[in-house]
């Protein structure tokens, strides 16, 4: 049984369904979402918050739209996207409570510096890629996806992805400078 035909049967009350669709999707969903977190509690605790939205809101799923994988990939980025950004308001706020009276470190400003300058660089290097070469390796290492989904998103054969993915990362090797 699809994906599809399980989230068609979830948004109908089915218990049974919602078991094989999270056996089926529970691992891409938790591996999509800790390389968003990067802490594997708030990740199991943000996986698990997607699939009570799945569950929640399975009529909402519109299969003209995209795959059922697609649908609960994209819910799963947004939900852990917005984890990160509510943990780093937390910790900016407590930056601020507990820097507020202590001078900047000129350490600090050299390596946000480099940083900045590091991230000019990358996107420099991956402005000088073919188009295809920049969509796959956007697709795969920004945005989390397989080289399966990058080749079903693309509508490409995986080896052309395969191909896209090793000779941008040669180019953006070279532009970088990485040995």
């Amino acid at each position: 049984m699809s994906n599809e035909d399980l989230i068609t049967l979830v948004a109908r009350g089915d218990e049974s369904a919602f078991e094989r669709f999270y056996d089926a999707l529970v691992p891409g969903v938790h591996g999509v979402v800790l390389q968003v977190v990067r802490n594997p509690a708030h990740a199991e605790e943000v996986t698990q918050e997607v699939f009570v939205e799945a569950w929640r809101t399975a009529a909402r799923f519109d299969a003209t739209r995209g795959s059922a994988r697609a649908w609960l990939t994209t819910m799963a980025r947004r939900r852990a996207i917005d984890r990160v950004r509510a943990a780093q308001a937390s910790s900016d706020r407590d930056l601020r409570v507990g820097s507020a009276s202590m001078d900047r470190d000129a350490d600090v400003t050299a390596d946000a510096a480099e940083v900045r300058l590091e991230q000019q660089q990358v996107r420099r290097c991956l402005g000088g890629l073919t188009e295809l070469q920049r969509e796959a390796v956007t697709l795969a290492f920004y945005r989390g996806h397989t080289h399966r989904e990058v080749a079903g998103l693309l509508d490409v054969p995986l080896g052309t992805v395969k191909t896209r993915l090793r000779d941008g990362l040669i180019r953006l090797r070279d532009c970088l400078g990485v040995a």
